[in-house]
């Protein structure tokens, strides 16, 4: 299946490495591809530069946003919250219409300092992935993912056997199928997946990173996640 990411930072490079050993084609989108590729610096996470994984991932091409969103039937958005809605403001939503969207991103607000907040009017009675469905009435927002730290995301088993909760929650049942679909193959437990209804529900899981990033503060592990005991 033909799979963009838009964003080349940890997440999403985590995604591509995975996605392509899983025998999908993927394609990333970025701002600027020469100043991405030319990136000789690590992040504020750590992460080596772009160019050298790219070097290690050439298989992977990289792309405009507003062109690489025309390659992919399904589109994973690994952007950083704030940069979300401009994003995807740039691209023509016509290339959009009739996708499936994963939503893995959090509003977080950054501004004061850590820990984040959520950004304001992305919060409480709306949700960035709410603001997405409305940009793009035509697309299929599915959220799911983040509530986690990037690793677990596509290897569920690095901790508890993969017993532990992810959730789920979108307008369209047939697009949330093909979303648990490729997180059963990521190695998800279908009984360890709670769909919470329409992408409403975003509002409930972004806000899980309040208290998701104190528990990283407290810890300075991101190697845990939440589980849902009856």
């Amino acid at each position: 299946m033909k799979i963009t990411i838009l964003g080349t930072g940890g997440v999403g490079r985590s995604f591509a490495e995975k996605l392509t050993s899983l025998d999908h084609q993927v394609m990333m989108g970025t701002r600027n591809v020469q100043d991405t590729l030319h990136k000789n610096t690590t992040d504020s996470y750590g992460n080596p530069p772009f160019s050298e994984w790219h070097k290690a991932n050439e298989s992977v091409p990289i792309e405009p946003f507003a062109k690489a969103v025309q390659f992919g039937k399904i589109i994973i958005n690994a952007l950083q919250g704030a940069k979300v809605l401009p994003v995807f403001e740039s691209c023509n939503s016509d290339d959009l219409n009739g996708k499936i969207i994963i939503d893995i991103s959090n509003p977080l607000d950054f501004s004061k300092g850590f820990p984040p907040s959520l950004i304001d009017g992305l919060n409480n009675t709306n949700s960035l992935g709410e603001e997405l469905q409305k940009l793009l009435p035509g697309s299929k927002v599915v959220k799911t993912l983040n509530t986690m730290y990037n690793g677990i995301m596509i290897n569920p088993n690095m901790i508890n056997n993969g017993n532990h909760t992810n959730y789920i929650c979108g307008n369209d049942t047939n697009a949330k199928e093909t979303v648990v679909s490729i997180l059963k193959d990521f190695g998800w437990k279908k009984e360890n997946i709670l769909d919470l209804g329409d992408i409403t529900n975003a509002r409930g899981t972004e806000s899980t990173l309040l208290i998701w990033t104190r528990i990283y503060g407290a810890t300075n592990n991101g190697a845990f996640n939440m589980n849902i005991v009856k």
